[in-house]
């Protein structure tokens, strides 16, 4: 018997729990959950897909869309979609659907808690403790870095850099930031002053990166940036791995340049795990889990399917990436 349902490729399962009857209504083909992308199992079907549900890593390039005619929209259960060929959908007319907003609190949660690990040098002092390093109370020991009267640079004042300003304001931090336009007027609670990215980099204690990957920021933070950096300054990326040259983000740490970082993203992703980024103490990376909450997670994969259902029915998307589409 021929199935009616519309036919919607998931490239990774999500927990049943999450999903409930939501996706009741179509076929479903999954793709294998090790992968990334449409693998083999979703390409041989991408002829007669409708809908496209991805995750935030899954490359969908325009040579895709060129194989699925009845395609109607991609949702990414994710705020970005660099890894969607968004210019080549919107010339197709296929919205593509993402999750913004949701994440923006767990993020700023996991940016604070980050820096307040790395500042601290929390990674060290517990694998000493753990290894019976820690013989008496030194003086001298695990000393870090104090947050109150410091200066924290945010580079991309959108809704996750305000909510980890507001944080770490009230820790005595003093909040400057740079942004290709002036600080948003929803904004402008937090009390924070725009400045050139050089005097960011040059008088900023902490630097907190919250821009989205663009053609202007990939590679922004790069040697050069680096080297403008104080010797004692903490570098926290919960944005997008591309944003920092990984080859000179490990020279900046092996040769002092920088103090420390802390990373929730890398370029590439994930890191191999023989990269010499693992070896340095004064780094800590943790595997991209900004959003990784219960509730963030399964509150984004609702919007993702609701996403997905507005697109296949025709309809106005809530969160569309490329609205210009219905214009």
């Amino acid at each position: 018997m021929t199935n009616n349902k519309p036919l919607v490729l998931m490239t990774h399962e999500l927990p049943e729990d999450w999903v409930g009857e939501l996706l009741d209504d179509y076929q479903v083909i999954t793709g294998f959950n090790e992968k990334r992308g449409l693998d083999s199992r979703l390409i041989k079907h991408l002829d007669k897909a409708e809908g496209i549900l991805c995750l935030l890593d899954d490359p969908i390039p325009a040579e895709a869309l060129e194989r699925a005619p009845d395609l109607k929209v991609i949702s990414s259960m994710a705020v970005g979609v660099d890894n969607i060929d968004v210019a080549a959908c919107t010339r197709l007319s296929i919205p593509v659907g993402h999750t913004p907003g949701v994440l923006t609190e767990g993020t700023a949660d996991l940016t604070v808690a980050l820096l307040l690990a790395v500042c601290r040098r929390l990674p060290t002092a517990s694998e000493d403790a753990r290894q019976g390093r820690w013989k008496n109370w030194d003086p001298t020991g695990w000393l870090g870095m104090d947050l109150n009267n410091s200066t924290v640079g945010i580079v991309g004042l959108g809704k996750i850099g305000t909510a980890v300003g507001e944080r770490l304001a009230s820790f005595g931090a003093r909040i400057i930031f740079n942004n290709r336009s002036p600080q948003p007027e929803k904004e402008k609670k937090l009390n924070a002053t725009q400045v050139e990215l050089d005097e960011l980099l040059r008088t900023s204690d902490f630097i907190c990166l919250h821009a989205p990957l663009t053609e202007e920021t990939a590679n922004l933070i790069n040697e050069q940036a680096f080297q403008k950096m104080k010797s004692s300054a903490i570098l926290i990326n919960a944005a997008r791995g591309a944003i920092v040259d990984t080859q000179a983000l490990t020279r900046a740490l092996k040769e002092g340049w920088i103090w420390a970082a802390g990373l929730d993203v890398t370029d590439p992703e994930p890191l191999p795990p023989n990269h010499p980024l693992y070896k340095l103490d004064n780094c800590l990376i943790t595997p991209h889990i900004g959003s990784a909450t219960f509730q963030i997670r399964q509150i984004m994969a609702n919007i993702a399917i609701e996403n997905l259902s507005a697109g296949i029915k025709g309809i106005r998307l809530p969160y569309c990436a490329n609205p210009e589409i219905y214009t």
